[in-house]
């Protein structure tokens, strides 16, 4: 057997695990799927508390509660894009 062929096998071999899924990613991908459901369950209580508070169905308390929650995760998430958008220009301006 060649060297050449030997030594092409042992790279495939070493580079071949890369190319499965990595666990970790899953696990953190599955977090990001919580974090998007809650962000979505916050804006939909929030919403439904507005409209009770409409009615004359809710405490004015517990609405602004709801409001002040709603405004806290809207925030946070328009942290994190603007965070995102700042790595992705980053990365662009990398020479290559």
């Amino acid at each position: 057997m060649d060297i050449r062929s030997l030594t092409a096998a042992q790279s495939y071999a070493v580079a071949r695990p890369a190319t499965q899924p990595d666990p970790d990613l899953a696990g953190m991908a599955q977090g990001l799927r919580s974090t998007f459901q809650d962000f979505a369950a916050t804006l939909k209580q929030s919403e439904q508390m507005s409209g009770a508070a409409m009615t004359g169905q809710a405490d004015p308390h517990a609405l602004v509660q709801a409001l002040a929650q709603t405004e806290l995760a809207v925030e946070t998430a328009v942290i994190v894009r603007n965070k995102v958008v700042e790595a992705y220009q980053e990365i662009l301006r990398m020479p290559v």
